[in-house]
C-alpha cells in the first residue's frame, strides 16, 4: 500500500518506475502470497499441519487469482487488505485445507513480512545504483582531479583546493551509505507474532516457526515487532541520510555551476521560457528537493513509533503513506545523481599551485 505523491508529470521527475512497481497493489497481493506459502511450508515442517496440506495450499496459491476490485473494497472496509485476501484464499484452496490458510497468523503478520520482503529487493537496487555513483565519482577523480578549485566556507571564497578534495567529501558518506543498506538488507526481519504478537497461537512452536519461516524467506528471524516499529525507521533514517548526502552533491554542483562563478559545466541543463542564455541545473535542484522531502518525511514517519498498545492502525497506516513515497524518492535521487556525475566537467583546466597530493 503506498500514497501516489504529486502528479504523473512531477512523478517523471521525481518518481521510479522500477521502484514504484514494488508498492503497487499486485506487488502486495503477491508478497503476502509469499508468506502465506511460507507460513503453510513451516506449519507442516513444524507439525502443524498435517503432511501434505503445505502442498495443496502452495498448489491452490499457484493458481490463484486475486479479485483486485474486492480487495480494495474490503481494504476500505477492513483498514487492511488481508482479511479479503484470506477468504478469497481459502475459497481457492478448497474446503479441505480451507482453515490451513493462513492459521495462527494476523494481518499484521503478512502486511509486515510482504513489506520486508519488497523492500529486500529495492534495497538491493539502491545498492546498486549507489555503487553507480560512486564509480562516476571514481572516474571523474581520475579524469579531472588534479584541477584546481576555490574552496567556499560559509558562502565566500576560502583557499585553493583540488577537484579530488571536494571529490572525496561526497564519496566518503556515499560508502557509509552502501554499507548500512547491505546491512540492512541483511538484517530484514520476518513478523509472525500471531493476533496479538504473544506467538501463543502456535502452540509453542512459534520460535521454531520463525526459524524455518526465516530461511524460506530470507530474512531474519525475531520476536514479534508488531508494535516496534524500529526496523521501518532504521529504513526511513537510511534514506533520508542517503538522499541528503546526495541532496549536499546536488547542492554543491548547483553553486559550482552559476554563471558568474563557472566553476562546473553541466553536460545536460534545463531551459527558461525567458532567457535563452540560462543552463537551470534541474537535476541538482532535484537532488536537493528530495533530500529535503525525504528529511521531512522521516521525521513524519518517526511518529509511528508512538504505538498505542498491542498494535496501532494509525500508526501503521501512517507508515503506508510515507515509507514507500521515501523508496521511490531516494531511487529518483539516485538516478538523477548517476546522469549528473556522468554530465558534469570542472572548469578551468588548471593544476594545483602548489606540488602535494590531492585528497591526501
Amino acid at each position: 500500500m503506498s500514497r501516489q505523491e504529486g502528479t504523473p508529470l512531477l512523478n517523471s521527475l521525481t518518481g521510479d518506475t522500477e521502484l514504484a512497481a514494488l508498492f503497487s497493489p499486485q506487488a502486495e497481493v503477491d508478497a503476502i502470497l509469499t508468506f502465506q506459502s511460507a507460513l503453510a511450508r513451516a506449519q507442516e515442517a513444524v507439525g502443524l499441519l498435517a503432511p501434505g496440506a503445505a502442498g495443496r495450499i502452495r498448489a491452490g496459491i499457484a493458481r490463484f487469482r486475486p479479485d483486485m476490485q474486492d480487495i480494495v473494497a474490503g481494504l476500505v472496509r477492513d483498514g487492511v487488505p488481508v482479511p479479503a485476501l484470506v477468504r478469497q484464499l481459502r475459497a481457492a484452496v478448497g474446503l479441505l485445507d480451507a482453515a490451513a490458510v493462513h492459521r495462527g497468523a494476523t494481518s499484521q503478520d503478512a502486511v509486515d513480512t510482504g513489506l520486508m520482503l519488497r523492500l529486500k529487493v529495492a534495497l538491493g537496487i539502491l545498492a546498486e545504483r549507489l555503487a553507480a555513483s560512486v564509480s562516476q565519482i571514481d572516474t571523474l577523480a581520475r579524469a579531472e582531479g588534479q584541477t584546481e578549485l576555490m574552496a567556499q566556507t560559509r558562502m565566500q571564497a576560502a583557499l585553493p583546493i583540488c577537484v579530488a578534495d571536494k571529490l572525496a567529501t561526497w564519496r566518503a558518506p556515499l560508502d557509509d551509505h552502501a554499507q548500512r543498506l547491505m546491512r540492512l538488507q541483511a538484517q530484514l526481519p520476518l513478523q509472525l507474532g500471531g493476533p496479538v504478537g504473544t506467538g501463543s497461537a502456535f502452540q509453542g512452536e512459534a520460535p521454531r516457526l520463525r526459524e524455518v519461516m526465516s530461511d524460506i524467506l530470507g530474512l531474519a528471524a525475531r520476536e514479534p515487532w508488531h508494535s516496534d516499529r524500529t526496523p521501518i525507521l532504521d529504513i526511513a533514517h537510511a534514506l533520508a541520510l542517503l538522499t541528503g548526502t546526495l541532496g549536499k552533491i546536488g547542492q554543491d554542483i548547483a553553486l559550482l555551476a552559476q554563471s558568474d562563478r563557472r566553476a562546473v559545466h553541466l553536460g545536460a541543463a534545463g531551459a527558461s521560457s525567458a532567457m535563452a542564455h540560462k543552463r537551470n541545473p534541474v537535476a541538482a535542484e532535484v537532488l536537493v528537493a528530495i533530500a529535503r522531502a525525504n528529511a521531512g518525511s522521516a521525521g513524519t514517519l518517526q511518529q509511528a513509533m508512538v504505538h498505542e498498545n498491542e498494535r496501532s492502525g494509525a500508526a501503521w497506516t501512517l507508515e503506508w503513506m510515507v515509507l514507500p513515497t521515501m523508496v521511490i524518492s531516494a531511487g529518483a535521487a539516485l538516478r538523477h545523481a548517476q546522469e549528473l556525475l556522468a554530465g558534469i566537467s570542472f572548469l578551468p583546466p588548471q593544476t594545483c599551485s602548489e606540488p602535494r597530493t590531492c585528497g591526501g
